[in-house]
């Protein structure tokens, strides 16, 4: 609050480098929005147009294009059995992974169940098919369905399948996909009927269920005709085989506990020590190669003056287990510590530096050491599993031999006994096998059921109207922008006063409104010349007949007077102390208004009660003396060559008090350019501004002759004058830059021929302020 009461000059730099940059961002967004503003105001007609087109094209396309309905039906896959099923069920059931979904994705669309589904509703018939409902690609594409004229439809074999041609129409309606990561494939069908579309839907699925019916149902019987034919073979193989070990045993007189001999189960006791011997001497030995190693590099760190201790901190060390080597390693940690502490202090080579090292070097053949014993110690209990394992081994041996000294006969009657059961076990197994089969067959279930059938949807799913509409209508905006921005690009002329100060760097004196000029054209006599004793006789009054160029007089409370008061004001404060005023007014291309504005500015001068003289200096096309003074036959030629003074070749209008010198050519000035730089205009126009308080000049415009160019001795500031909305601004700039003596010495720029109410879609600062009935109630002629 205190920092918002300060003045400007007591406040920080930073506080005022702030706040500049805070009206700077809100006058760049200020700027931003007045050009969005204008630019929507300059081309709304464009944009309008674009967008209707756009809509209406949208529009039309609803109505062409024909509907598509969509209808999905879902299918869950990997159907989980219950428990009896799973018992009973002969063939394995995969896990139901990605790739498995995808293989049954597939398989709904595969050519298969497209042909049974086209057989089921005679799709062949359906009007998707056939041609009757052409889409509005076909439509557009195939000029003959213009006409009515529909496509054949798919032709059918003689043996009742379906075509090629419309089973591949009939897969580009289908389609089938899986649900995220879940188990459930949803199907899908397009048509141009919502009924149509939920039966082809949830007849592609019944038809894949009905597959997978018929497959499991064809594996089983398959599987059951082989499981059939193997227990026979199986029954008659356990049977012969357990007939012949009764018999063996008959012949023999063999008695042992189930058909084993006394010495099997010792044999396998001592198998089984022998094997733990082994496993410990193997644990010993490889304990005893690591505590060799771990020595032999914990050496070989000692010899470089490394520590040894690193190399006992490896993974699976049972070295570090030891309390000494343990307690060593501290002590050589806190030396360490110490020895870099000293040797940082006191440096490298003190002394007591020294005695450290030399304690850790101890410490290290400590570690060494101890590494080394414990190494002995292992080697001890690797000579003791050694001795354990040559003892298991003579005990199995003792006992394999006395086992040998079992008779022939017992041998033999154990292989047929387990030949006997092996049979016997196959047998049981294939039997469970072929019951479940039986069972199964009996109880077919599918891998998939149908969890969400097709239901005709409420809505056509294409085109979808809402979208197409809001598409239409920003994309004909978007275009109507483009074309807008196009257009204005293309279109560089002059139509505001913010343009005529950004690209000619010039102030804009008036805007000065169209005028429409009801005469006739009418061609310019032939003029003759005749005896200057004479000539004085005629009387020199300047003809009315061109209403256009008396509108200022005429009608001096109307926008267009004022805009050329405008002017007028402009002249005065720019040129305040001037005796004679001599103004010229010039443009950079012809038929921009010049002489409408020269003349309009003299008369309302005129009015004013000064003296004014208007002065036609276009000698190539002296327009302006054509219309105000037709009948001249001298003018200023003749009084720059000498032939006749300024009062025998000036013309009055006694209503405005305006002066007027016209320009007489009756042939072609080649060298107008020469004359007007001449040293005698130079001393006319030294004359006459004695004799008047402004002068103005019509001057030629400055693209097409270089005539303007040298009358800059002769005038005090040039006006230039350029059409609305016409002129294009390359071209103005261009004449400016190769005019550099008259572009120096430009007042300013008056905007001739303005559309007063186009101009409110170009600037938003613009308002009709002249059609105020407190101030332009008469607009009528005086």
């Amino acid at each position: 609050m205190l920092q918002s009461n300060m003045l400007p000059s007591e406040r920080s730099p930073l506080a005022v480098e702030d706040v500049a940059l805070d009206q700077a961002k809100a006058e760049g967004l200020d700027h931003l929005l007045r050009g969005i503003l204008a630019f929507i105001r300059q081309q709304y007609l464009v944009i309008l147009l674009a967008t209707l087109i756009s809509v209406g094209a949208g529009y039309a396309y609803l109505k062409i294009t024909p509907p598509t309905y969509q209808a999905q039906a879902k299918i869950l896959f990997g159907n989980p059995k219950t428990q009896f099923v799973q018992q009973q069920s002969v063939l394995a059931d995969p896990p139901a992974d990605a790739a498995q979904i995808e293989s049954q994705v597939q398989v709904i669309e595969s050519k298969a169940i497209a042909t049974t589904v086209i057989k089921q509703l005679n799709l062949a018939n359906d009007p998707d098919f056939n041609g009757s409902t052409p889409s509005f690609l076909t439509l557009l594409m195939s000029p003959r369905n213009w006409f009515g004229s529909a496509p054949a439809p798919p032709a059918e074999v003689s043996d009742g399948e379906p075509s090629d041609d419309l089973i591949a129409a009939f897969d580009d309606r289908l389609s089938a996909s899986r649900l995220g990561i879940s188990n459930v494939i949803e199907i899908t069908y397009k048509s141009s009927s919502p009924t149509r579309a939920a039966e082809v839907a949830n007849a592609v699925a019944k038809a894949y269920i009905n597959d997978q019916l018929t497959w499991r149902l064809q594996s089983t019987q398959a599987a059951t005709e082989w499981l059939q034919d193997r227990l026979k073979t199986l029954g008659k193989q356990a049977l012969a085989s357990e007939r012949a070990v009764d018999a063996f045993k008959h012949e023999n007189n063999i008695v042992s506990a189930d058909g084993k001999p006394i010495d099997d189960q010792r044999v396998a006791e001592l198998n089984s020590r022998l094997v733990a011997a082994r496993a410990q001497t193997a644990e010993a030995l490889a304990r005893l190669n690591r505590y060799q190693s771990l020595a032999q590099a914990s050496a070989e760190s000692l010899a470089r003056g490394a520590d040894p201790s690193t190399d006992i901190e490896t993974p699976m060390s049972e070295v570090l287990n030891s309390p000494i080597i343990t307690a060593l390693r501290q002590q050589y940690l806190e030396l360490s510590r110490r020895e870099g502490e000293w040797s940082a202090r006191y440096g490298r080579n003190h002394q007591a530096v020294a005695n450290l090292r030399s304690k850790m070097k101890d410490i290290r053949a400590s570690i060494v050491e101890e590494v080394k014993r414990i190494g002995e110690t292992s080697r001890g209990d690797y000579i003791v599993a050694q001795q354990k394992q040559a003892e298991a081994e003579k005990q199995l041996a003792q006992a394999i031999a006395q086992s040998r000294n079992i008779t022939s006969a017992e041998l033999t009657m154990r292989e047929l006994d387990n030949n006997s059961k092996s049979y016997r076990s196959l047998y049981e197994n294939f039997l469970q096998r072929y019951t479940s089969a039986i069972q199964q067959a009996s109880f077919p279930l599918a891998e998939a059921r149908i969890i969400s059938p097709a239901s005709p949807p409420p809505g056509k799913s294409k085109p979808k109207s809402a979208m197409i509409m809001v598409i239409a209508l920003f994309g004909g905006i978007g275009a109507g922008c483009a074309l807008g921005f196009l257009r204005g690009t293309l279109d560089r002329v002059f139509r505001t006063q913010a343009e005529i100060e950004d690209n000619l760097r010039l102030n804009c004196l008036s805007l000065v409104p169209m005028l429409k000029d009801n005469s006739p054209p009418r061609p310019r006599p032939r003029l003759q010349r005749v005896d200057p004793k004479t000539s004085s006789q005629v009387p020199r009054l300047i003809a009315q007949e061109s209403g256009i160029f008396w509108t200022a007089a005429n009608m001096p409370l109307s926008p267009y007077a004022e805009s050329i008061r405008a002017i007028k004001l402009a002249i005065d404060l720019n040129l305040p102390h001037t005796n004679g005023k001599i103004i010229g007014l010039t443009s950079a291309l012809p038929d921009e208004g010049k002489s409408t504005v020269a003349a309009g500015l003299a008369q309302l001068i005129g009015r004013a009660g000064r003296r004014v003289l208007l002065v036609d200096c276009d000698l190539r096309n002296p327009s302006l003396s054509a219309r105000l003074a037709p009948r001249a036959n001298t003018g200023l030629l003749e009084v720059l060559n000498g032939q006749q003074s300024v009062d025998e070749t000036v013309w009055h209008a006694p209503q405005s008090n305006m002066t007027f010198m016209p320009v007489v050519a009756q042939t072609p000035v080649f060298n107008a350019s020469e004359i007007l730089s001449s040293d005698r205009a130079k001393a006319l126009f030294e004359n006459l501004r004695d004799s008047f308080d402004y002068i103005i000049v019509d001057l030629p415009p400055l693209a097409p002759v270089i005539d303007a160019r040298a009358t800059s001795s002769l005038v005090d500031c040039f006006v230039l004058v350029v059409e609305w909305g016409k002129t294009k601004i390359e071209v103005v700039q261009h004449a400016l830059h190769n005019a550099q003596n008259v572009s120096e010495n430009v007042l300013g720029v008056a905007l001739t021929k303005t559309n007063m109410k186009a101009l409110k879609r170009y600037s938003s600062h613009h308002r009709d302020y002249y059609n105020d009935r407190y101030y332009h109630q008469y607009t009528a002629r005086k």
